[in-house]
Parts: structure tokens; C-alpha cells; sequence
């Protein structure tokens, strides 16, 4: 027996608010899902009903729960060089920018990807200070914070090179036994921020290069991608490069974007 009353009712409120809120479409099957992420919310916040937590939030749209309400129903699923067959073509790609080269990591979650993008360009430039700067956000604040640190627990890098993990990693001594922490020289090339990618605003951080955008697409409908793909073509110069997730096909929804590899994609020029 649930701990709280959730009906369906409360159910189609959190889809609506979600979806307004961060464009996240959540389907019928996220039903068990929303109640077990956002109960922990009621009990932190002493309330006895769903409906009582909802239109607490409906009545204050300011609220800083909502930033709460919307990491709780944020999925972050990562790791170092996830889809790996990415971090070849951008270390080629980068090699024929004009520097200053800019890249945006539009999901950066706990940070594996936009770590794994900048020790992608430090190769590519075998240099720890490359003429790279790399924006990442989320629109989670809180795995925000864990990418600002840098901190992750050893077996994360267990897959990756020992070379490599020697060459961008501090491994943990004493009570930190067991853990790794990214160099700062890594860290220095980051600047870690949130930004919502259904705000009616983004910060001008002027035109990128490369923007990554992977596995984030799935959770918004077909108008909502639409939207943001025409935002990117905005913000992406000419001929630079969008990397999607494995599922993600675009070429049915824009024809600004023509298709290079494996889910990466050229801006036409």
C-alpha cells in the first residue's frame, strides 16, 4: 500500500507542469515512477497529498521547489566517452577550427561527458591548455554540483586507459582511498551552468562550434525538438557539428541539419 494517495489525476498535473516547466513528455508507463521521485518531496516537505504539493507549486511559480520538483523527475544516465564513436570525429573536428573553439554540452549531467569532451580535445592538441572553451549545463542543479567537483568514485574510470586516467585524474589518498578527481587544468576548460533548453531565453554565450546534445531529445515530443533545433541553428555556426544520442534522428523533423556519421550532424552552411 502506498505511503500517499496518487491518482491519476495527480498524474496527468505532473505531466502537464513537467512539460510546460522543461518540455520533458512523460509517458503512461512513468506513472510508478513520478510517485516514488516525488513522494521523497512530500516528506522532506512535511505534506500529507499530492495534490496539496502541486497546487503549492501552481500557486507560486517562482517557487524554489520547482527546481526540486524538476530534478527529481530529470533522468541522468552517464559515463567517460559514452557512445564512443563520437570523440573520434570531434577530435578531428576540432583540429580544423579557428580558435578560439567553442562546444556546448547541453546535458552535461554529473559532467563524464563534458570531462570526456575536454580530455578528447587535450589529446587532440596534446596540450593541457588547448584553445578550447567548454560550456556545460543541465538543467539539474544538483548533478551540477557533482560536475563542478569532479569527484567520482574509481570504478568509473576503470574501462578508460591507465595512461589516461594518470595523465587527467588525481587518484584518491586516505579517507578519499577509492575515489578520483579531475585535474584542474581539465576543469579550468569547463564552465559548468544551468540552463533550461525550454527557458524563452538562453544566456549569450555567442556561436559555438560544437554542440553535444545527446540522449536528451527522447524525452521531449516532436514540436518541442523542433523548437530546439531551430534555437541550436541560432547559436551554431555554419557547417559546425550537433552530436545526438543513438536514438535520435532528426532528419525527419528539420532539413537545416545534414547528416554526417553515426547521430552527428552538420548545420548547412
Amino acid at each position: 500500500m502506498q505511503e500517499f494517495e496518487f491518482t491519476r489525476h495527480d498524474f496527468m498535473r505532473v505531466r502537464d507542469m513537467i512539460y510546460q516547466r522543461a518540455g520533458i513528455s512523460l509517458s503512461e508507463q512513468k506513472q510508478e515512477m513520478v510517485y516514488g521521485r516525488l513522494a521523497r518531496r512530500l516528506r522532506v516537505l512535511g505534506m500529507a497529498t499530492f495534490s496539496q504539493y502541486l497546487d503549492a507549486l501552481q500557486h507560486d511559480s517562482s517557487s524554489e521547489e520547482w527546481v526540486a520538483f524538476t530534478n527529481a523527475l530529470t533522468t541522468n544516465l552517464t559515463s567517460f566517452f559514452r557512445e564512443a564513436h563520437h570523440f573520434p570525429v570531434l577530435a578531428d573536428y576540432v583540429q580544423t577550427c579557428t580558435p578560439p573553439i567553442s562546444i556546448w554540452c547541453a546535458a552535461s549531467s554529473t559532467g563524464e561527458e563534458p570531462y570526456s569532451i575536454a580530455m578528447t580535445v587535450c589529446e587532440a592538441f596534446d596540450s593541457l591548455t588547448p584553445p578550447v572553451r567548454i560550456l556545460a549545463s543541465d538543467i539539474d542543479t544538483t548533478v551540477l554540483e557533482t560536475a563542478r567537483t569532479g569527484v567520482y568514485p574509481e570504478e568509473r574510470v576503470n574501462r578508460m586507459p591507465d595512461s589516461q586516467v594518470r595523465r587527467f585524474f588525481l587518484r584518491g589518498r586516505g579517507r578519499n582511498q577509492g575515489k578520483v578527481r579531475v585535474k584542474p587544468q581539465l576543469q579550468q576548460l569547463i564552465r559548468f551552468e544551468q540552463v533550461n533548453l525550454l527557458a524563452a531565453s538562453w544566456p549569450d554565450h555567442g556561436q559555438h562550434d560544437l554542440i553535444f546534445c545527446r540522449n536528451v531529445m527522447i524525452y521531449f515530443d516532436k514540436p518541442t525538438q523542433a523548437r530546439i533545433l531551430s534555437r541550436f541553428e541560432k547559436v551554431l555556426k555554419p557547417g559546425g557539428l550537433l552530436f545526438a544520442g543513438h536514438s535520435e534522428n532528426f532528419l525527419n523533423i528539420t532539413d537545416r541539419f545534414s547528416l554526417l556519421g553515426k547521430t552527428v550532424y552538420a548545420l548547412n552552411r
